[in-house]
């Protein structure tokens, strides 16, 4: 009866290992620095920082990892022409998939497709006037990330750069703009098993 006991413990503890070791789950945040891309008579200035804040999983495969995500994201940032400067700014929903490798214990290479969704936007011009425009509710951009990553102990901390693929909104308060950004992300995680 006490073989049996030690035996299931034993057991249990092996199986709670190997299921840590398959599934990781936690929240991840961090800093994005983007901007937009305008075209006929206006052109691009200012990057703007944004941020983001979700939860991770990851699925540990022998030779490969699976990492879904999802995001909230608010990135933007300005542009002009000969008249006004204007500051745009983006909330959206954030859902990349990075397939990546682990090179040894501690480094990671990743890339991957991202949907993004945009449920609001504002434009401001200097002068002060204000204008939100919500983008079409059934439309998704999509894109790729590609980068590397740290693991130390149960935390994460990921470079990646996003490049855009496809386009939802081409004008925005009447100013022909593609919102799809380049951007370079910074974040950070916390694997709770």
């Amino acid at each position: 009866m006490k073989s049996l006991a030690i035996v299931l413990f034993l057991t249990g503890m092996l199986l709670g290992e190997v299921s840590g070791q398959v599934l990781s789950v936690g929240p991840k945040f961090g800093i994005s620095q983007g901007e937009v891309h305008v075209t006929d008579g206006f052109r691009g200035d200012d990057s703007k920082m944004g941020y983001h804040l979700g939860a991770f999983a990851r699925i540990n495969l022998p030779i490969i990892f699976l990492q879904p995500e999802v995001l909230y994201t608010n990135t933007g940032g300005s542009f002009s022409n000969n008249t006004f400067n204007y500051d745009v700014s983006f909330d959206r929903l954030d859902i990349p998939v990075m397939i990546g490798m682990k090179l040894g214990g501690l480094f990671r290479i990743q890339a991957g497709p991202v949907a993004s969704y945009v449920f609001n936007s504002d434009l401001v011009a200097r002068n002060g006037s204000r204008s939100s425009i919500i983008p079409p509710k059934e439309d998704f951009t999509f894109g790729y990330q590609a980068g590397l990553g740290i693991d130390i102990g149960n935390f994460l901390l990921d470079l990646k750069y996003e490049g855009a693929l496809t386009n939802t909104i081409n004008t925005f308060a009447q100013v022909p703009t593609d919102q799809r950004q380049n951007q370079l992300i910074l974040s950070m995680g916390f694997r709770l098993f």
